[in-house]
């Protein structure tokens, strides 16, 4: 309304991003899966008068992060990458996820520790469509780091 002070705060658009993997960025389209779960653990004591469970924090759970992206000439990294994976002995890297404002600064961050790519899909084909070819890379990661900038 006329003559009220205006809030400027608005959230962020989450269009906007940089992926760095292994100190090298890349030009992704999409991420998802940045999340972590707890696992419930349900107990009662044997001589508790209150005949229900109490529920206790477990085991901490990682979701795996897919990452989509355009398909470039001559660009088959994650390929390589992939091929690589003999028994535990696949390269563990840093991935960095930032999402930044309109001037290009980060200001959330999530970090996902000694990641490794657990699944590639190539793109789909269409003799028809008019569609960039997209591929998908997915990430198991042993520790997910999130920091406010």
């Amino acid at each position: 309304m006329a003559g009220e002070v205006q809030n400027n705060v608005w959230p962020l658009p989450k269009f906007y991003f940089l992926v760095t993997i292994d100190g090298k960025d890349y030009p992704f389209q999409e991420v998802s899966g940045l999340e972590t779960e707890t696992q419930t653990i349900e107990y009662r004591n044997s001589n508790s008068p209150v005949f229900s469970t109490i529920k206790m924090p477990g085991i901490a759970k990682l979701g795996n992060v897919t990452l989509k992206k355009g398909v470039f000439t001559h660009d088959n990294n994650f390929w390589a990458w992939y091929s690589a994976i003999k028994m535990n002995t696949i390269k563990r890297i840093t991935v960095v996820i930032k999402l930044v404002d309109e001037s290009g600064n980060p200001t959330m961050t999530w970090t996902l520790q000694n990641a490794w790519p657990t699944k590639i899909q190539g793109t789909d084909l269409k003799s028809d469509g008019n569609e960039v070819a997209v591929e998908t890379i997915e990430f198991a990661h042993e520790g997910l780091v999130i920091a406010n900038n």
